[in-house]
């Protein structure tokens, strides 16, 4: 069941990426510079790559808001890519401008690229790299923004943390892994966990498989670009007896209270008033300064990979997405809870 949809679309060197967002109410004032914040956010942290120094990304809203506020209609973002400028014939939509630069058959290891091509029957696999590129990502941050606006009405809290680069374990160890992987030209991936405090009781549902909460927001993580594992709550619960793991219910001046939050803040699949909290892993970023053994699609010979402007390290920038997708999913089960055309219902 969805409330709050959007779509997204936009390649990764094209003209812009854009967003449409239906079902938010009507009177929610829509703060523009939060939006560009959260951006900024998503271009920063140590081990960004080059792309992050030619973007600025800014929004631009360009339907569904009058003098700063939701009037009911769908919603429409717009971010510019600034590097379109030096893409503008290779991207280009016109049968004439059509050319083989930056064109490309060796396919990536870790990436679409090869399956890509097999399902959308594509020779240059530039075209499966700038759809299936992160780039799309501040699409969603943007749409992830809108949503945490909704959300803070409420009262809705939410942070994010890294919890592990390479072995690092401390922002300095952070730094060190990643410098350490730059000089070598590779690659390196990490863990982060996102929380989401003051959710009422009741998100989700345990009555079908598809509307339980825990499912929606594991999916919604899950398929972040390079992200491999999602937990919930305490991801040692496999070596762990029920009397440990499970969380104990005790009274508090009349109150019911966990004193321990194991199951992240998810029962049956609902909120249990508890914090939420989700972690997830994601793998090393598979472009590379020093190249990964492959196949070139073209001669079906044995080669070295492709290699595409990267970052040596993006796990900073993740926490940022999977904020912004725990805030969708958020969104969408406040407006199923308890909906509404305007962010007042007057009688």
């Amino acid at each position: 069941m969805e409330k709050f949809r959007f779509l997204t679309s936009g390649e990764s060197h094209g003209k812009c990426l854009t967003a449409i967002i239906e079902g938010l109410p009507a009177n929610l004032e829509i703060d523009v510079d939060f939006i560009n914040s959260e951006l900024k956010k998503r271009q920063g942290g140590y081990g960004r790559g080059g792309r992050m120094k030619i973007e600025s990304d800014t929004v631009e809203i360009l339907s569904g808001v009058r003098f700063g506020k939701t009037i009911g209609s769908p919603i429409t973002l717009m971010i510019k890519n600034k590097d379109f400028e030096n893409w503008q014939k290779i991207m280009s939509t016109n049968p004439e401008d059509e050319t083989d630069e930056k064109a490309f058959t060796t396919c990536r290891p870790g990436h679409a690229d090869y399956a890509g091509s097999i399902k959308y029957h594509q020779k240059d696999l530039r075209n499966i790299l700038e759809r299936s590129s992160a780039r799309q990502t501040a699409a969603e941050v943007a749409v992830g923004a809108v949503a945490k606006l909704f959300l803070k009405q409420f009262g809705i809290e939410w942070s994010s943390k890294i919890l592990q680069i390479g072995s690092g374990k401390t922002e300095e160890e952070f730094h060190t892994e990643i410098d350490n992987a730059k000089a070598e030209g590779n690659s390196l991936g990490g863990k982060i966990e996102v929380t989401y405090k003051n959710l009422p009781i009741g998100l989700g549902s345990y009555v079908h498989w598809d509307r339980r909460l825990d499912g929606r927001l594991a999916q919604a993580v899950m398929s972040i670009p390079a992200v491999k594992t999602v937990a919930i709550g305490n991801h040692h619960a496999y070596k762990m007896k029920g009397s440990e793991y499970h969380d104990e219910m005790f009274l508090e001046n009349g109150k019911i209270v966990h004193k321990t939050n194991n199951a992240g803040g998810l029962e049956g699949g609902m909120t249990n008033g508890e914090d939420l909290v989700i972690s997830a892993t994601m793998k090393p970023i598979p472009t590379m300064q020093k190249p990964l053994h492959t196949i070139d699609l073209a001669t079906m010979e044995e080669t070295e990979a492709h290699f595409e402007r990267s970052d040596t390290c993006a796990v900073e920038a993740c926490a940022v997405v999977a904020e912004a997708r725990v805030a969708w999913v958020l969104a969408n089960e406040m407006l199923l809870k308890f909906g509404g055309d305007a962010m007042r219902e007057e009688p």
